[in-house]
């Protein structure tokens, strides 16, 4: 049976119109990378989340035998090394001029004439950096970690010295004027590694799952649009259970229409993840993101 080709040209012409939402996961950062050493003095390129996991690991003498879960190393690390330290390690990390990958470059290239809203659950600053290489005015919305914050978000206006601390439902955006980036998952700050934000461990994934059944880990004003618009999952897997957590609170507290469709990419899904796609009502296509971009281009 010939494999499925995703609907390039739709997707094209539904980003240049506003009516897609651009998820980035993980795998949307890697590019076509190599394998690198799992130290952070040698990250040329962005560790993967089994790379930033073993590194966190030898870190902390993680129990041998224990599987190698991000989320479950990075809570042990914080038990028994303290949050701040977590942080620097990962400033340490992530405070570098990764490559930009031909996605990010694709993305910028569309929202310099079409706003677009793009979420990603990455620390990197890979499309902010695209962004701003083309030139493209945009508002960041972080998602924030921090106790002393409380349940407010920063949000990086165009041009602005400093973030404000707002309360999520009362973000004053205009989906239609100017693109904006949510880092769901919080980021990097190169200009500040005190303004570093990061849901990481364990009990992060707690705290953000509660905020979303009460209505403040996704701002009020992108409701009409996660309610309306397509979704494109871009280096994601649905092994994790996190993002299908998301998912399920997306479609039930927004009352997201089930005949929305939503797309995919992601290389040799498994059986088991084909099928987590399909029960959420997403067409997931088998191919890699650089060649998924490279067609899209192509068009």
């Amino acid at each position: 049976m010939p494999t499925l080709e995703p609907p390039y040209t739709l997707i094209r012409d539904a980003l240049r119109e506003s009516r897609v939402i651009p998820f980035l996961g993980a795998g949307a950062s890697l590019g076509a990378r190599d394998q690198i050493a799992a130290r952070a003095d040698a990250f040329t390129a962005l560790p993967s989340a089994s790379e930033l996991a073993q590194y966190l690991a030898d870190k902390t003498e993680f129990p041998a035998g224990e599987p190698l879960d991000l989320a479950k190393v990075a809570e042990y690390y914080d038990v028994v090394g303290g949050r701040d330290p977590l942080h620097r390690e990962l400033h340490k990390i992530f405070n570098r001029d990764f490559p930009i990958t031909p996605l990010h470059t694709f993305l910028a290239d569309v929202a310099a004439s079409t706003p677009l809203l793009i979420v990603t659950t990455n620390y990197d600053d890979l499309i902010e950096r695209a962004l701003a290489a083309k030139n493209c005015a945009y508002d960041c919305v972080i998602y924030t970690t921090n106790p002393t914050i409380g349940e407010r978000v920063l949000w990086w206006q165009p041009g602005a010295a400093e973030p404000e601390q707002i309360n999520p439902n009362k973000l004053d955006l205009h989906l239609e004027k100017n693109s904006i980036v949510y880092k769901m998952h919080g980021t990097v700050d190169r200009r500040d590694a005190e303004r570093d934000q990061y849901v990481i461990t364990e009990d992060d994934y707690v705290d953000f799952l509660v905020r979303m059944t009460k209505n403040k880990a996704i701002p009020a004003i992108f409701a009409e649009a996660f309610q309306t618009r397509h979704f494109l999952f871009l280096g994601y897997g649905l092994r994790d259970w996190n993002l299908r957590v998301v998912l399920n609170r997306i479609e039930k507290d927004l009352r997201r229409p089930k005949n929305i469709k939503s797309w995919a990419i992601q290389k040799d899904p498994s059986p088991l993840e084909k099928r987590f796609w399909q029960n959420r009502g997403v067409e997931v296509y088998d191919l890699t993101i650089q060649d998924f971009v490279a067609q899209l281009a192509y068009r």
